[in-house]
């Protein structure tokens, strides 16, 4: 039995959905930082679409895991970025610059290995 191509494509989609998020709170947040303040707004708004994306991400790897027969380590990954996306919500909400921005160049580190896995695996077979 393999897992269910909806669920693949699910978690390609949202994944690289969430990487394009990633790539452009970095985008908002440099041209922020350089003088247009109005890209805060933008930033925070996006912030809030990107992590709701991820959370969806986290339900498409758990569904290929459980009952897709898949492995359970991308269920795991997309747990460990919902945390490190958490804490980066919360320090950016306190400025806490320092520690905010090179946590989000860890994520989407982490984001854009996961997304290109999702590319790149199979369809998980059972024997």
């Amino acid at each position: 039995m393999t897992s269910p191509n909806w669920i693949v494509w699910s978690l390609r989609a949202l994944a690289t959905a969430h990487l394009a998020g990633v790539l452009a709170q970095a985008a908002l947040a440099g041209l922020f930082v350089t003088g247009d303040v109005d890209l805060l707004t933008w930033h925070r708004n996006n912030g809030g679409v990107t992590h709701s994306l991820l959370y969806l991400q986290l339900v498409a790897a758990i569904l290929l895991w459980r009952p897709g027969r898949g492995p359970a380590w991308p269920a795991l990954a997309s747990l460990g970025i919902v945390v490190a996306e958490t804490v980066q919500v919360m320090l950016g909400q306190d400025r806490v610059l320092a520690l905010h921005f090179p946590l989000g160049m860890a994520i989407f580190g982490m984001s854009a290995v996961f997304t290109g896995w999702t590319w790149r695996m199979r369809r998980a077979s059972a024997s």
